[in-house]
């Protein structure tokens, strides 16, 4: 029988991590360039006809174990704030045409990184610590939050 739930020990925060997926397209463009300076900025991600993946996000959170329960945070709890904000919204869409700010904003894996932590973190009480978005296996973006200038 346990007496408690969170051991003792003097530094008591620490960091934990969710993984989800989800696959969507996208195009690279801005419109108020021509087809040719696109693909000069974007490469082969300003095809007109946009391109896919199937992205993998982590979700890093900090804080202190709840003493009762143990936990920095409810996991399903927090499964179910990454369906809602992210999962539902962004799986099998069409970025640029189906999801805002997309329709506004190029969907870089940068910007896909911030407005996963813009739906997210008010749903969070203060203890999201990162997102990391990656597009590719060998190709990710890490964000903090804060300002982006």
């Amino acid at each position: 029988m346990y007496l408690f739930s969170v051991l003792e020990h003097p530094f008591k925060s620490m960091f934990i991590t969710r993984k989800f997926e989800f696959s969507a397209s996208h195009v690279c463009a801005r419109p108020e360039l021509s087809p040719e300076e696109n693909r000069r900025l974007y490469g082969e991600a300003a095809n007109p006809h946009g391109h896919g993946h199937n992205y993998v996000v982590e979700v890093t959170l900090r804080g202190e174990p709840d003493p009762v329960n143990g936990m920095v945070l409810d996991l399903k709890q927090l499964k179910d704030i990454l369906n809602r904000e992210v999962v539902e919204p962004f799986d099998h869409r069409f970025l640029n045409y189906e999801v805002a700010p997309f329709d506004k904003v190029v969907p870089t894996v940068e910007n896909i990184a911030i407005e996963i932590w813009r739906r997210i973190n008010p749903r969070l009480g203060g203890s999201l610590h990162a997102v990391r978005v990656y597009e590719t296996p060998d190709l990710y973006v890490d964000y903090f939050g804060g300002e982006v200038k």
